[in-house]
């Protein structure tokens, strides 16, 4: 129970980030709410025009003029509406590529903040696949989202309101066959989140595998590792393939259930339309239509809804990948009075040093170590014992756990980074 309300907290703390980036362009947003509702509303009524021009050929004399008006303004209704779709649809795109526009511009300039801690300790490919590939993803769902979603719940609820307006007993079969297909879109969902999480991190694993086979080429034939690595990859591959498949498998079920609960709206609804028009109760052939043509309409957004609720899953899942990443911690930053080291003399001297890349695995410990301006040093010893290490402790490109690095008396830790690195001249072999 506790893991249930972990994830819903995980992905309610996701939606609340996407939409602090979608409020920037609230104004967009209010048009296209703005224009969902005009699109429904005109939806809508249109039946009632079909329903009044079915009137006037099913009872007496075909009226030609009446069904001719009725005609034109269908037409112009539709024509209107089909510009307000097409306007709402640019407005979504132009938020949705905004909001990514964004969001990656926020991640690179954050990869420029990270400490070197969290580019060592993380695939170069996994990083790019956050930043590209989820990204991507993200902006699927979301554009979905403000496309179908807006539309779908105001279509449900305005076809309620014009349904009980005609016909409060045809109006409870539909409401009461609706909760199925709650359940069924709810059951879906819960599903293909966990399932889409997989599918993305393992994606990043393999984009990263690549990323390092394909930049350590020369290594891979130099050790003669080509069968491994094809293994390797292969393995990988299989995990994906088998989350994929589950994922799509499982949001592939959505369009059928629904669909099948939307038969039984509309079998429900004309068998008791029938009744009623059979029986004279008030209603019209022109009526029944109007309402059989609301029951699509009532329940082709729950279809739509189910759609974007299982992409959503995907989307938030991607976009929890991407501000986890947002959300590192950058390096240190610099004392408000730090130090400018002009021109060094040359002279360091470690105090205490300790230091570990891992809590608890102690690498260097209690180093002592002075070295005059002038003085030659070198720093030798087999793999692993930490000659790389002294580089990034000096370069500050990593900080000393304990103990205090020093450069002509002063601690590294109160100087700029910029300034300490101008001073040294590294050339790597």
């Amino acid at each position: 129970m506790a893991a249930k309300k972990g994830k819903k907290d995980v992905q309610w703390n996701v939606i609340k980030q996407v939409l602090h980036y979608v409020r920037k362009y609230w104004g967009l947003m209010a048009l296209s709410i703005a224009l969902a509702a005009f699109t429904v509303a005109v939806t809508l009524y249109v039946p009632i025009l079909v329903g009044k021009a079915i009137d006037c050929i099913v009872y007496g004399q075909v009226d030609f003029k009446t069904i001719t008006k009725i005609l034109i303004a269908i037409a112009v209704l539709v024509g209107i509406t089909a510009f307000a779709q097409w306007l709402m649809n640019v407005i979504n795109n132009k938020v949705t590529y905004q909001v990514v526009r964004d969001i990656r511009d926020e991640i690179f300039a954050k990869l420029e903040t990270l400490p070197l801690q969290y580019l060592d300790t993380h695939p170069t490919g996994e990083i790019v696949s956050r930043v590209i590939a989820d990204v991507d993803q993200f902006a699927d769902g979301l554009l979905m989202g403000f496309t179908q979603l807006f539309t779908g719940v105001l279509t449900i609820i305005g076809t309620l309101l014009f349904m009980l307006y005609f016909n409060l007993g045809i109006t409870l079969v539909v409401v009461l066959v609706t909760p199925l297909s709650l359940f069924v879109a709810n059951f879906i969902a819960r599903k293909t989140y966990s399932m889409f999480h997989l599918q993305s991190e393992t994606r990043g694993e393999q984009t990263a595998f690549i990323d390092e086979m394909i930049g350590n080429a020369k290594v891979v034939k130099a050790f003669g590792h080509e069968t491994e690595n094809e293994e390797r990859f292969d393995e990988i591959n299989e995990r994906l393939r088998k989350a994929s498949l589950r994922a799509t498998f499982y949001s592939s079920l959505t369009n059928p259930s629904t669909r099948f609960v939307n038969s039984v709206v509309y079998a429900g609804v004309g068998m008791t339309g029938a009744v009623a028009v059979l029986s004279g109760g008030g209603m019209t052939v022109g009526v029944l239509s109007c309402f059989l043509s609301y029951a699509n309409q009532y329940t082709k957004p729950f279809n739509e809804i189910s759609g974007v609720i299982t992409e959503l899953q995907n989307a938030i899942a991607c976009a929890g990948r991407v501000f986890e990443l947002l959300g590192e911690a950058s390096e240190v930053a610099e004392p408000e009075k730090a130090v400018v080291l002009a021109k060094a003399s040359g002279e360091i001297e470690c105090n205490q040093v300790d230091f570990s890349y891992v809590e608890g695995q102690q690498l260097i410990q209690n180093l002592n170590l002075r070295i005059t301006s002038g003085q030659h040093v070198a720093i030798v010893g087999p793999t692993g014992c930490g000659k790389t290490t002294m580089i990034n402790l000096l370069m500050r490109f990593y900080d000393v756990k304990q103990g205090a690095i020093c450069v002509d008396g002063t601690d590294i830790r109160e100087m700029t980074r910029e300034s300490l690195r101008k001073n040294y001249g590294m050339v790597l072999q």
